[in-house]
């Protein structure tokens, strides 16, 4: 492709029988093409329909290639020939007032062709200061084009470009010329700018310019090269878009039907007459008044029918005799087939009043503070637990602990008919118990609602409690409560998926992250118990991929905060797991784990649903730290003002506190850590760093990292201590100003020990060990690992090693293009978020080979069980890629 003169990009283009159309021409002519929404300078022509405010066709025009019409394409064709380009050059002045004024898109370019200059902005030296990085990057490549040089160190810049025009507080740039965007455009286009009728403004991000995804990068992983796409590549991929979009519509469609429980749905769904007749439930009242609890229940049992609500009262003195544990085995069986008997003959979904009704009766008739109260009361009662809302019979009989039992799957069924009630489109989806349990009016818009924490926090304190148990109780307990968070979290997901995606990814990677804070104690034996087991496919993946995440950064390996992909997966992961072959895990804190596996089956202590609410007592209320539950106006928490003084007691002590999270943000979003930096406490500092699991050093607030915080209030030493840490991935952190840390350093001598400083740090973490030094460690992470890998598989809907249905059928050919060009240029020609993810995937599936090369040789000799199912997993992978490859794939 380098020696043929007619390379061709296009832009502004939309009509796809078109641009099908020229690319059939091109290829007809043996012309090449290049995809992609930025700019490539080895393109000769540009194809538009009119001028337009694009990188590519600025670029072009400071670049002097020929910017040309469709029309040259299809009139060459017609002629079997490449014609002359001058009649189908765009000329800019055609339709202004003065026709005799020269075509700025000729001038450059016949500057270019006879060599007067290299390009439109020859002999600029350029400064640019733009907010954002995805616009600095394609004005950076406009500029490049035009042959100037982006150096904001050089004392000799030209040319400094701002948002406003406005002078930026650097001392050698504050005698330069500042100018905004807009006088690139000027400079191009002279007196025809004005006519030009752009519907944009440089100065201002536009839809086409927020819409440019820059290709992802990982630091860690081998690049497949780019190459440029033809053609026919381009015709090939044409189709694919909508393909993939069809089979993830149809993978959706099966995932939701397989979600569905038809038959136990129409069995508690009743028939209502046309007139509920009235029941007298006196003589039941009067029943309960003598203490004939049983006898009252009977008569109940007997008078239901649909629309009937027996008197909320009587329920509640019924759950108060059951809760008191002197009732009979038999009240408390027949209690639990009342309830269900009023959920057939009532149901909650789309009815305001059956939801009113369950919400009053399924709760403490003692403390009426709700029904999710009661359900959390009853389980930590099984849990032998004290925080309940209030005291509790003990110690417990297994009748009463059956009927707990019973009444959480009671809670249990109520929310599963209502997922599938909302899933079904009948009635009205928020109108429900579960809607109203857990979130409140001001948490809607967030998945991580107070109770539903409260909620995991009981799934893992479970997990703690039923450790290597076999007892049927314990695992029931166990199952009850990951089913409980699964249906609650995806009721959630299906109320807001509709209206707003990124929302729920967000509340899906938010809640992950409160769990991974709470297992960042537990004993490596629990967490392989705990997240395969998560039954919510999307919740299991997030959380192994955040608990992943924070066991890297506790041991010292920075992985930057990218959305998840399967690159990033058997890329960045995979060698990070590699790395930690030499690596011991990192405990902050032991006793709790040990306690609770220490202690009696039956008497186990409530250790993380026992962290106390604010006021409340109890023996542990004095390990407290004063103000620890106070925020300021600020939003700062006591660990951001302990740090601000450098009082490295109190961060100790609060670190030691279990759940406490290291990255909390003011209201500004500064984390602790941003304060310690900023303030010069370099204990505080180095306190974090040895004891927070999963601290962020590369959180940013508008791009000032920590390091840049420490470096420009002149802490050289902590900002040593920051790249000894983390290594030299920091350095390649930008501000807001596109400034990067050693850019706030003005000694040479001091960059020069900084850079020797993330040496070092990088030296340390490239180092593979030639052996797995911690085995159950190592078999931990393959395990998080492997469940990762196969959740995303699946919630991705990656053919991989079931044949799906429908079948995805990607021909050789196909299969071929796709890896032949760059996740960019896919993504600037789909529109589909969905159908570009699995075509980066599906890449990557084809492009195994090199990163089970790399994997670290002691991971393939492991003989630890969950290792090598990951290692062979991956193997698996990488056979089903070559084969799509060939066209053998069964899938």
């Amino acid at each position: 492709m380098l020696g043929n003169k007619y390379v061709f990009q296009m832009s502004g283009i939309k009509n796809l029988h078109k641009k099908r159309e020229l690319l059939q021409g091109i290829k007809c002519l043996h012309g090449s093409y290049i995809g992609g929404s930025e700019y490539r300078e080895e393109m000769t022509h540009l194809i538009v329909i009119h001028a337009s405010a694009s990188e590519k066709f600025i670029s072009a025009c400071a670049g002097g290639k020929w910017i040309v019409t469709p029309e040259f394409v299809l009139d060459s064709v017609k002629q079997n020939a490449w014609l002359s380009e001058a009649l189908y050059e765009l000329n800019l002045t055609a339709n202004t007032r003065t026709p005799s004024m020269t075509n700025p898109l000729q001038k450059w370019r016949e500057k270019v062709a006879r060599g007067v200059v290299s390009g439109a902005f020859q002999g600029w030296t350029v400064c640019l200061h733009i907010e954002d990085p995805d616009r600095r990057s394609m004005f950076e490549r406009i500029l490049k084009a035009g042959k100037a040089v982006i150096d904001p160190d050089n004392p000799a810049v030209t040319h400094v470009f701002t948002k406003d025009g406005k002078k930026i507080p650097l001392n050698h740039l504050s005698h330069k010329p500042h100018h905004t965007l807009s006088y690139i455009a000027h400079h191009l286009f002279g007196s025809a700018y004005s006519s030009l009728n752009w519907c944009i403004n440089l100065d201002k991000p536009n839809q086409q310019i927020n819409s440019i995804k820059l290709e992802p990068t990982e630091d860690c992983s081998p690049k497949i090269e780019d190459k440029s796409m033809d053609a026919q590549d381009n015709f090939l991929l044409f189709g694919l878009e909508e393909k993939f979009k069809d089979y993830i519509v149809k993978m959706e469609l099966r995932k939701r039907k397989l979600l569905k429980v038809p038959e136990l749905f129409s069995y508690y769904t009743p028939v209502f007459p046309t007139q509920v007749s009235t029941v007298d439930f006196s003589n039941v009242r009067s029943l309960v008044e003598c203490g004939l609890f049983s006898q009252a229940l009977e008569e109940v049992e007997s008078s239901l029918q649909p629309g009937v609500f027996p008197p909320a009262s009587i329920l509640h003195a019924c759950m108060q005799h059951a809760l008191q544990g002197e009732a009979e085995p038999y009240f408390l069986s027949i209690f639990t087939t009342t309830l269900n008997s009023i959920l057939r003959n009532n149901p909650s979904w789309g009815s305001p009043e059956s939801v009113k009704y369950f919400l009053q009766i399924l709760q403490c008739p003692q403390c009426k503070n709700g029904a999710w109260p009661l359900l959390q009361t009853s389980v930590r009662f099984c849990l032998a637990g004290t925080a309940t809302c209030h005291s509790l019979p003990g110690p417990a009989s297994p009748e009463l602990l059956h009927f707990h039992g019973n009444l959480q799957a009671f809670f249990l069924r109520v929310f599963q008919l209502e997922l599938h009630a909302a899933g079904s489109r009948r009635g009205g989806s928020r109108s429900s118990v579960l809607y109203s349990m857990f979130w409140n009016v001001w948490e809607k818009s967030t998945l991580s609602s107070r109770a539903l924490q409260q909620l995991a926090e009981l799934l893992v304190e479970a997990a703690l409690w039923g450790l290597h148990s076999t007892q049927e109780r314990k695992m029931k307990l166990l199952a009850t409560l990951q089913e409980l968070l699964a249906v609650v979290v995806k009721y959630w997901a299906q109320e807001h998926s509709q209206l707003n995606s990124r929302l729920v990814d967000k509340g899906f990677q938010d809640l992950a992250e409160y769990i991974a804070i709470l297992c960042q104690d537990l004993h490596p034996d629990i967490l392989r118990e705990l997240v395969p087991a998560l039954p919510c496919l999307r919740l299991r993946m997030r959380t192994a991929d955040a608990i992943y995440r924070n066991i890297c950064s506790r041991n010292g390996l920075l992985i930057r905060p990218e959305p998840l992909t399967l690159l990033k997966i058997v890329s960045s992961y995979l060698k990070a797991l590699g790395q930690l072959c030499g690596c011991k895990p990192v405990h902050t804190s032991t006793h709790r784990t040990e306690r609770s596996i220490s202690t009696s089956p039956d008497s186990q202590v409530s250790n993380i649903g026992e962290r106390e609410r604010v006021g409340d007592s109890g023996s542990g209320k004095e390990n407290i730290p004063r103000g620890f539950h106070r925020v300021n106006a600020a939003g700062e928490t006591l660990l951001h003002r302990a740090c601000k003084r450098n009082q490295v007691e109190t961060v100790l002590h609060i670190l030691s506190l279990p759940g406490t999270d290291a990255n909390v943000k003011d209201h500004a979003g500064w984390t602790p850590l941003h304060e310690a930096c900023n303030h010069g406490s370099s204990e505080c500092v180095a306190a974090l760093l040895q004891h927070c699991p999963g601290l962020q050093l590369d959180s940013q607030v508008k791009g000032v990292s920590p390091l840049h915080d420490a470096l420009l209030n002149q802490h050289s030493d902590i900002a040593k201590m920051l790249l000894r840490h983390a290594g030299s991935s920091l350095l390649r952190l930008r501000d807001d100003y596109g400034r990067s840390p050693l850019d706030l350093v003005s000694s040479s001598a001091l960059r020069t020990e900084l850079q020797r400083c993330a040496q070092e740090a990088d030296s340390a973490l490239e180092v593979q060990c030639s052996e797995v030094r911690d085995l159950e460690f190592i078999e931990t992470c393959s395990c998080l690992l492997s469940c990762l890998l196969l959740s995303y598989l699946l919630e991705h809907h990656i053919p991989s090693y079931e044949p799906p249905e429908p079948p995805l059928d990607l021909a050789p050919s196909t299969a071929q293009a796709l890896v032949s060009v760059s996740p960019g240029t896919v993504a600037s020609h789909w529109r589909d978020r969905g159908a570009v993810s699995l075509a980066e995937d599906l890449r990557t599936v084809m492009s195994m080979e090199q990163y089970v090369l790399q994997v670290n040789p002691a991971l393939m000799l492991c003989q630890g069980p969950h290792t090598s199912v990951f290692m062979q997993l991956l193997k698996d992978l990488q056979r089903e890629g070559s084969a799509l490859l060939s066209g053998q794939s069964e899938l």
